[in-house]
């Protein structure tokens, strides 16, 4: 499986522990910046982990920034991308669940680096029901067909 990770300055001190923990998990990381505490534009990194999600790259993506809203709203952009932005490891569940999540943001500032393993273990372990929540994740492809020309 492969994940695409990314960061702006902001979420860097928790980058190098995500990428390890997942790594250390076997997964293949698809790395899309930042690389350092130097000042950057999260939609950069954000777009290019959603992209990778979007063509099919990467199979998930997980941004981290101050907050994870920079993030979430970015990623949120990119036809294709539900990302969720996640603090704790129920919503996490939840989102993978019911709406199929296939990115999460989460912020450097909310999350300890345990409290990110946990969630990022739940997202990729909880697969989709489908069900009646397939019928609201087509409303929301229906809603990007519309909207993303």
């Amino acid at each position: 499986m492969k994940i695409a990770v990314a960061c702006d300055h902001g979420g860097f001190k928790l980058k190098k522990p995500l990428v390890e923990y997942l790594a250390g998990k076997g997964y293949e990381i698809i790395d899309c910046g930042c690389n350092s505490e130097n000042s950057c534009d999260y939609p950069d990194h954000a777009l290019a982990a959603a992209e990778a999600v979007s063509k099919g790259e990467a199979d998930y993506a997980m941004l981290i920034c101050t907050t994870g809203i920079g993030m979430s709203m970015a990623a949120n952009k990119v036809k294709g991308v539900r990302c969720a932005l996640l603090h704790e490891a129920e919503s996490a569940r939840l989102t993978r669940a019911h709406n199929d999540a296939n990115a999460l943001a989460m912020g450097s500032m909310i999350v300890s680096e345990e409290d990110m393993k946990k969630i990022v273990d739940v997202f990729l372990s909880t697969p989709f029901e489908g069900g009646r929540h397939l019928r609201r994740v087509d409303k929301i492809t229906a809603i990007e067909n519309k909207y993303f020309k």
